[in-house]
């Protein structure tokens, strides 16, 4: 076994494109390949997530055909735990890839590419600048707020849904914090989905806690606000989180933290920026909704050929957590 990869980085949390080697998915939507992926081909995930190819906060991706001829790009999202239904880092850096690569039509200046990800269809534009990209933005699926004040691991949490669901919370959000924050997103992690059952009232297939945003206000004007999230096994988000960001986003508007229109910078354990707003209202079954935007930076970190010998007896590789 031979793949070849392209590697980007978003706001410093990796994302892994597989661009030869990969299997084609098999299906007519991107939910139905992203199953596809899950029952066929999860050594590929393993092999390219796992070490000693990978580590246990790697994130990645199967680029796939969309739903249909309306959209420019498809993808299956892949991490340590399986495969998500959202990913905002992964949408900046894959659109980046697409431009940069000659995969869709590249122009200076505004640049639309639409994207079909598990969660729904994603409208993006890219900033291009002396043939660069510069940022990406994009308009997510609706977000809402599924419960608050939940009390859960000795907290309570509000649960929102950006493309996933997450419980966010108030907490000290620095490096030195992270042994306990990763051990009490995973005990929040299992209470919750052990007493409520975290499904999307329009698409079932959407369900279960995603991750665990921990977030401290740091500054009024600009209304900024520092998080990490921890999401699947343990894993530690680098970046902002732009799924977990709307989600952010749907609590801030419910609970009038944050102007309408108004933007939130938010900012990662690492220091890097993603910049926020609400441009909508929308409705997602019972629960009133959000459309926001997220706009950040991808940058490329190499290509690689990895290649799985026969003979190893480590195979696919491991995980040490």
């Amino acid at each position: 076994m031979v793949v070849e990869t392209v590697d980007y980085h978003t706001g410093g949390e990796p994302f892994r494109i597989v661009v030869g080697g990969g299997p084609e998915l098999d299906g007519g939507t991107i939910l139905e390949r992203r199953r596809d992926a899950l029952e066929r081909h999860d050594r590929l995930r393993r092999l390219l997530v796992y070490e000693p190819r990978g580590h246990a906060d790697m994130y990645g991706c199967h680029v796939v055909p969309p739903n249909d001829g309306d959209a420019d790009l498809g993808v299956v999202f892949f991490h340590n735990a399986g495969y998500s239904t959202a990913c905002g880092h992964g949408t900046i850096a894959l659109v980046t890839w697409a431009l940069e690569e000659g995969v869709v039509g590249r122009r200076e200046g505004v640049n639309r590419v639409v994207v079909d990800v598990p969660s729904g269809r994603l409208e993006t534009v890219a900033k291009v600048e002396d043939g660069k990209v510069r940022s990406v933005r994009f308009r997510n699926v609706p977000s809402f707020v599924w419960a608050e004040h939940v009390r859960v691991a000795g907290r309570l949490v509000d649960i929102a849904f950006g493309g996933a669901f997450y419980a966010t919370l108030e907490e000290r959000v620095e490096p030195s914090e992270l042994p306990r924050l990763i051990e009490l997103g995973r005990s929040i992690k299992r209470g919750l989905e052990a007493e409520h059952e975290l499904v999307h009232p329009l698409e079932p297939e959407l369900h279960g806690l995603y991750g665990v945003i921990f977030w401290q206000h740091e500054l009024d004007e600009p209304f900024t606000q520092r998080n990490v999230t921890v999401f699947a096994d343990g894993e530690v988000d680098r970046s902002p989180c732009g799924s977990g960001t709307t989600a952010r986003l749907a609590s801030l508007d419910r609970q009038g933290g944050l102007e309408r229109g108004a933007t939130l910078v938010h900012r990662s354990i690492v220091g890097s920026e993603f910049q926020a707003w609400v441009v909508g209202d929308d409705r997602v079954g019972e629960y009133p909704a959000v459309i926001a935007e997220v706009e950040g930076a991808a940058f490329r970190t190499g290509r690689s050929s990895f290649e799985l010998d026969p003979d190893d007896p480590l195979g696919e590789g491991f995980l040490l957590r």
